[in-house]
């Protein structure tokens, strides 16, 4: 029996996703929860099981599409008799009911064929139902455009070509000889052999997890007026009192960094401005006050920046803090961090430091209202009381949603963080 499997909701609200991989295809015998595809939701590469145990009769997409929940992903050919939702119902849907062969009928029915769109050979046209919406718009029978895009996608930009005259679907090309193969194969080699012109360029597709990232962070710089606050941090104190408590965090099997210690300052400084830890109910126009607080913590990956989210920070003593941070940090470095795990902050934090940075103006993760960037700590010149010293100076920035967050109320903010990281005995009363 036939099944269709129709690409499911992962569980954060997603109404697309874009196939990173197919572990099988067509053709390919499949059990029951083997790995089907690799999906790249908005947050992360997630693998999709088969429901049933049968044999891959189709897939409905390549990979570096992108599908629609609801869609149907592949279909099954099973042994199942109720592994088919609706099967014969689909069948009988699509079965006209048969009628007379009356004259009038049969004319009709050779209109019809005569206007209809001629189709591609051996296969449907691939566009996305926003190209689709758009051929309408446009008068355009989408069946007649050739598609520039991925495996003959057509695409907006098709469209618009094929409005201003552009080339209509070609007939298949006639089929060549082996001796004709042979003679494209050496042009072709002959042209690889050749040196490259100066102004050359590499083109490649915007897919996978680079393009969430274009996405995401287009959606917060067009949606959110940013604002960036700057100061610096005498991180002396701060050093001092990770070089005490190392020993005790390494007994415990604990890597001790700076971080535990910034997200309990800024969640100190959440608690006294809340707006801070909010976000902004666009369509409903409220302002969203969070009760608790998540902190998400950017992570640089092969794939790009993901930020991955440690949950009731307020309710976590610093060893606590910095185990789960190391761990939440690595699963997602090692690609193994669940969707759970991926969602749900309320501020999140960014660290250009690591890699050199001292000043930078960070974008805010959507739909937070704030981000903190930390710089790096190094050693520089500074006048204390009429005099120039030496000190561990950190850069740090906060990116603020201009619409809710006012530049003092910013400054507050920052000045107050400055305040306990410069002071970590205060951040100590500050605890739980």
């Amino acid at each position: 029996m036939a099944f269709e499997f129709k690409l499911p909701d992962v569980g954060e609200g997603i109404h697309e996703g874009e196939i990173v991989k197919f572990h099988v295809k067509e053709g390919d015998s499949i059990n029951e929860d083997d790995v089907l595809a690799e999906v790249q939701t908005d947050k992360a590469v997630v693998e999709i099981p088969s429901p049933v145990t049968g044999t891959v009769k189709k897939l409905n997409a390549g990979e570096g599409e992108v599908v629609e929940v609801g869609s149907v992903l592949a279909v099954f050919e099973t042994d199942d008799a109720g592994a088919d939702e609706g099967g014969e119902e689909q069948q009988e849907e699509k079965e006209e009911p048969k009628t007379e062969d009356k004259p009038e009928s049969k004319k009709e029915e050779t209109t019809a064929k005569q206007t209809e769109a001629p189709k591609a050979a051996g296969r449907d046209v691939l566009a996305m139902p926003s190209v689709r919406k758009k051929a309408r718009e446009m008068g355009i029978d989408i069946g007649e455009v050739e598609g520039s895009g991925k495996n003959g996608r057509v695409t907006l930009e098709d469209l618009e070509n094929f409005k201003d005259g552009g080339a209509k679907k070609e007939a298949p090309a006639p089929e060549i000889s082996k001796d004709e193969e042979k003679q494209e194969a050496a042009k072709e080699e002959k042209k690889a052999a050749a040196p490259i012109a100066q102004g050359d360029e590499e083109r490649m597709p915007l897919r996978g997890m680079r393009r969430t990232i274009a996405k995401r962070m287009a959606q917060s710089v067009y949606t959110a007026p940013h604002v960036t606050v700057m100061e610096e941090i005498d991180a002396s104190e701060l050093i001092e009192v990770r070089k005490w408590a190392k020993p005790v965090a390494e007994q415990k099997g604990i890597k001790l960094t700076y971080l535990p210690f910034v997200v309990k300052a800024l969640t100190a400084a959440l608690h006294e401005f809340p707006t801070l830890n909010a976000s902004i109910d666009d369509e409903k126009e409220e302002i969203v006050i969070k009760k608790y607080y998540n902190m998400g913590i950017a992570t640089a990956t092969e794939d790009g920046l993901v930020v991955p989210v440690v949950k009731n920070v307020d309710r976590k003593s610093i060893f606590t803090l910095a185990d789960e941070i190391r761990e939440v940090v690595d699963r997602t470095r090692n690609r193994k961090a669940g969707v759970d795990e991926l969602k749900g902050s309320t501020f999140t934090i960014t660290n250009i430091g690591s890699f050199g940075g001292q000043y930078f103006t960070p974008i805010i993760n959507y739909p937070e209202v704030a981000i903190f960037g930390m710089g790096k700590m190094a050693d520089r010149p500074v006048a204390i009381d009429g005099e120039v010293v030496i000190r561990p100076m950190m850069n740090v920035s906060l990116s603020i949603d201009h619409r809710l967050i006012d530049g003092d109320v910013a400054a507050r903010f920052l000045n107050r963080v400055k305040e306990l990281l410069e002071n970590p005995k205060l951040l100590m009363m500050e605890m739980n």
